[in-house]
């Protein structure tokens, strides 16, 4: 293992991974999770966090030095859910529905952020975390993930405006940061129109969309991504070492 306090292991959350993930936070092991598109998915691997963190507790171990973050993916969100929109729209003549449709763009990843972080609210302000945040406890930041602006016509800190927020992460790119410091406004956006946030996952299941679909889509993709690099790894570490002791050999 890796005798650092502050090493963070990676972990993707899908349904399969929370049950790792809960284990290696048992065990006092600080974990990043990653690929998290849904709330449904934000929800379990919080609540992993809190069970792991109640069983220590109970057992009479230490919890306030485990760490986690859930690493909740942003602006992809948008670039599908929008690809399906200019879909609908190129199927339809009726203004209303084109105008409604149109309304929808660019705010997908933000509203569906926002419900995660809601959630984070319910969870970690709630009476089931009191008692361990006061047995020291850290709460399970969100880290909004994903958060470089991919269309040109949205503002370039689009992603950071709208999810400023306590006890949030936002793992911008060089561009962004630049960005932001350059012309981004500080606020508390977070937990502002969560109203609308839900009416706008509201529309969007009306006009046929629907975001369950496209996040379990984005998982499903973002595995398959992390597979072959791991793949490629492995592949290269193995090559590697064939190329070495070939020329070992050939001394």
């Amino acid at each position: 293992s890796v005798d650092r306090p502050n090493l963070m292991v990676k972990i993707p959350g899908t349904t399969e991974g929370a049950a790792v993930i809960q284990e290696m936070l048992h065990e006092g092991i600080n974990i990043n999770i990653t690929l998290l598109f849904a709330i449904e998915s934000y929800s379990r691997v919080a609540e992993a966090y809190i069970a792991a963190l109640e069983t220590r507790h109970a057992a009479g171990e230490p919890i306030d030095r485990v760490g986690s973050v859930a690493s909740f993916f942003v602006s992809r969100v948008d670039t599908l859910i929008d690809s399906q929109i200019e879909e609908r729209l190129s199927q339809t003549e009726d203004p209303k529905l084109q105008a409604r449709l149109q309304g929808l763009l660019g705010k997908s990843a933000v509203a569906n952020a926002k419900l995660a972080y809601a959630r984070f609210q319910e969870l970690f302000e709630g009476p089931r975390f009191a008692p361990l945040r006061g047995a020291g406890a850290k709460v399970q930041r969100p880290l909004w993930a994903s958060t470089g602006t991919k269309n040109p016509a949205y503002s370039d800190v689009l992603y950071v405006e709208e999810l400023i927020g306590p006890e949030t992460v936002n793992t911008m790119p060089g561009k962004t940061i630049a960005a932001f410091l350059d012309h981004g406004v500080v606020r508390r956006t977070v937990d502002r129109d969560v109203d609308t946030a839900r009416q706008v996952l509201t529309v969007l299941a009306e006009a046929g969309i629907s975001i369950d679909a496209a996040t379990a889509r984005l998982e499903e993709e973002g595995i398959a991504s992390f597979a072959k690099s791991y793949d490629d790894l492995i592949e290269g570490v193995e090559s590697k070492r064939v190329a070495l002791a070939g020329a070992v050999a050939a001394r």
